[in-house]
């Protein structure tokens, strides 16, 4: 089960207030979703009345407190933690390291990868390495990083033609993200790699065949060729693990036909 060290004297009722007040919902309101009142609300965030196990999930539920904290809540109202924290390298998880590598196997020749919460690379497929090829061994050194790899002035920052519409892009994503659950390892991530300085390019090139957008485009050159891809990010649907919670998916869809036929030219 996950470890979990809280300051002394935290108690439950603050945590969860913090939480409602995060998501902008009165007491009311979430009396309401929870099949509660608004009476006994305020009496939990006070700390006059100890809310039962089913309440503190049933809260943690409806205020859409990340995993992980949830059982920061649970071990505040008194109760062992709910979810498991089990590393991804153990016999249990075989199953869903081998779904992964299949997922990202069969996506090539378009770049996939796997990420956790701080955007440490957990696994990638060939398309993803094609587009690190010639990077600094620096950046190359394991655990990789996504955010710095791309963000960082000697990483695909570099290569990447919208760098400014990309960068802010993936910044307020970072924000959103400090925003739903208190991870400090993620908030030196987003200052450290917001602090990295934006190259001005010369200028720009636009695609041979321009199409319309469907979304912010990553435009990337690589040997000498301009390519353009959508990211899409796929999570788990209600995970019971810590592990699994903080994963996501990323796979970059070829945004015109020129994208398609260079990729699929590599073979």
């Amino acid at each position: 089960m996950t470890t979990t060290t809280l300051p002394d004297g935290t108690s439950v009722g603050p945590l969860l207030r913090a939480w409602r007040v995060r998501r902008g919902i009165s007491q009311l309101e979430l009396a309401g979703r929870a099949d509660s009142s608004s009476r006994h609300i305020s009496f939990i965030e006070t700390g006059r009345s100890r809310p039962s196990e089913e309440m503190v999930l049933r809260l943690a539920e409806h205020l859409d407190v990340p995993v992980r904290e949830r059982n920061d809540l649970l071990l505040a109202a008194g109760y062992a933690p709910r979810y498991a924290h089990t590393p991804l390298d153990d016999p249990s998880m075989g199953a869903l390291r081998e779904g992964l590598e299949r997922l990202l196997t069969g996506y090539e020749p378009y770049p996939a990868l796997v990420v956790d919460g701080t955007y440490t690379v957990i696994a990638a497929n060939r398309g993803v390495a094609m587009l690190l090829d010639g990077m600094p061994e620096h950046l190359l050194v394991p655990p990789l990083n996504a955010m710095r790899l791309t963000l960082h002035p000697e990483g695909l920052a570099g290569r990447i033609h919208n760098l400014r519409e990309w960068r802010g892009h993936l910044l307020a994503q970072m924000e959103r993200q400090i925003a739903l659950a208190r991870s400090a390892p993620l908030r030196a991530l987003y200052e450290e790699v917001a602090a990295y300085p934006v190259a001005e390019r010369p200028g720009d090139t636009e695609p041979d065949e321009p199409v319309p957008p469907i979304a912010l485009p990553l435009r990337i050159e690589h040997d000498g060729h301009l390519l353009s891809f959508v990211s899409s990010i796929s999570t788990f649907n209600t995970p019971m693990d810590v592990t699994v919670a903080e994963l996501a998916i990323e796979t970059l869809l070829p945004a015109d036909p020129a994208t398609v036929k260079y990729l699929r030219g590599l073979g």
